[in-house]
């Protein structure tokens, strides 16, 4: 599974660790990705997503219904 938000598009962010020595490797920044389920009311159905805690937030204030019409304008499958 990617580590990728399906509503906000988050993805990993890629940088260097730095080390006493100041010796560079490189690392990546993971987006804090749940899974969670919402009931969808239009479709009585529930509907498992993949999304970063800024998205778990957005759904919180747009409501599912929109989130979902959003993910699926993107492209995204639910």
């Amino acid at each position: 599974m990617s580590a990728h938000c399906m509503l906000t598009g988050a993805q990993p962010g890629f940088g260097n660790r730095i080390s006493h020595s100041h010796r560079r490797t490189s690392r990546r920044f993971d987006p804090n990705i749940q899974s969670k389920r919402y009931w969808l009311p239009s479709e009585s159905r529930y509907v498992r997503l993949r999304l970063s805690a800024r998205g778990i937030k957005t759904v919180d204030t747009i409501g599912i219904e929109a989130a979902v019409a959003r993910i699926r304008a993107l492209g995204g499958k639910v």
